[in-house]
């Protein structure tokens, strides 16, 4: 966020700010979404929906289910939440009791932390795999279940910083591990669809006990619509459900009539999606020449995970100097790595593609002096 601030200070300057950092896309919602909205904004009477959402909206996530995976999966083990941020929230609370221990990958999303910490839980950082592999690392995951319970463990595939993926047979394994240790197993699925070098795979697929999270934010282009999903075991669904009806009573319903049109919209999302993939390709080209690897596959999602230690020790000040001189802004690794971030930064291909070529020249120029 410092980072971004000073960018938002020098684009209001009158610079030419280019940004390598913002997670999300740079495309509107589809107009299928935007219309069903703007119908409902002047004709239906926008109020609270039931906690777990609306009858209508929650059927349409199941036949998701069913066209895109080939899983059966009921609407009442479904919950529409105000993005994938408060399914994260409600699957902690419903999971766990004060003191309970959460543990994620490390490198990962920075609120993964901050939600955990806030809800006077631990969060215990697991490593994650390195850029020949996207092994989860099961054993030090065991190792700190052994010195103190793990009440869940939370994977995020495609991955938040590092866009690397897990297969169906390291899924399997992760979720047998959990089952036998009586850990709970919950799956961030929100960059689904945006995978470059395989078919999506939900951890519903592999197990009915496993909680998934989701979101219309990312592949959808719905950052701002504020609405996600959970799909939870039968057992969990009455927890959730009060939870809700506590925290935050239900997501828009504005929301919730529209967002049902974003599944049939793919023809046009997949063009953006080609978009990622031609930027995810100049990344993939041209950063290696400039000395700064990729230290995970960035196999999906539209990030890539860099060790940028051929030139810099501290990630944060090579964000700040790069953004003041060359005026080209990326997300530094310490905030998804607390300790060992400082050699790596998060580069973003979700925008134009055009500014997202600039930026790299004005890099190549940059680091070669």
């Amino acid at each position: 966020m410092d980072v971004l601030a000073e960018a938002n200070r020098l684009k209001a300057a009158g610079n030419n700010v280019l940004s390598l950092a913002v997670g999300q896309p740079g495309s509107p919602a589809p107009q299928g979404v935007r219309d069903a909205a703007a119908q409902a904004a002047l004709h239906a009477p926008i109020g609270y929906t039931d906690a777990l959402g609306r009858a209508d909206t929650r059927e349409a996530i199941a036949q998701h289910y069913a066209d895109h995976y080939g899983v059966s999966v009921s609407p009442d083990r479904i919950a529409i939440t105000t993005g994938s941020s408060a399914g994260f929230m409600l699957a902690f609370l419903a999971i766990t009791e004060p003191g309970g221990r959460i543990a994620i990958a490390a490198p990962g999303y920075p609120a993964y932390r901050n939600i955990i910490k806030s809800l006077s839980l631990e969060a215990v950082e697991i490593p994650s795999g390195d850029a020949s592999s996207s092994v989860f690392d099961l054993d030090a995951l065991l190792a700190a279940h052994r010195t103190k319970k793990i009440d869940a463990l939370m994977i995020a595939s495609p991955a938040n910083p590092t866009g690397a993926t897990v297969s169906k047979a390291e899924l399997t394994q992760i979720i047998e591990v959990c089952d036998r240790e009586g850990i709970s197993f919950i799956s961030d699925e929100i960059y689904h669809r945006l995978n470059y070098v395989a078919d999506d795979l939900t951890a519903l697929s592999v197990s009915d006990d496993a909680i998934v999270i989701n979101s219309f934010s990312k592949y959808y282009c719905m950052t701002g619509w504020r609405i996600g999903w959970m799909v939870l075991p039968q057992n969990m669904v009455r927890t959730v459900e009060r939870l809700t009806q506590s925290l935050y009573i239900c997501a828009p319903e504005i929301s919730q009539i529209a967002a049902p049109k974003a599944f049939e919209a793919t023809t046009s999302l997949e063009l953006i999606k080609d978009g990622y993939r031609a930027n995810r390709a100049l990344l993939m080209e041209e950063l290696p020449k400039m000395g700064i690897t990729f230290a995970a596959p960035p196999d999906g999602a539209f990030y890539a995970w860099c060790d940028v230690s051929k030139h810099t020790n501290d990630s944060m000040v090579f964000a700040k100097t790069m953004l003041r001189e060359i005026f080209v802004a990326a997300a530094p690794g310490v905030d998804f790595d607390p300790i060992n971030g400082n050699r790596y930064m998060r580069f973003s291909y979700a925008g134009n593609h055009d500014a997202i070529a600039e930026s790299i020249e004005r890099m190549k120029n940059w680091v070669s002096v």
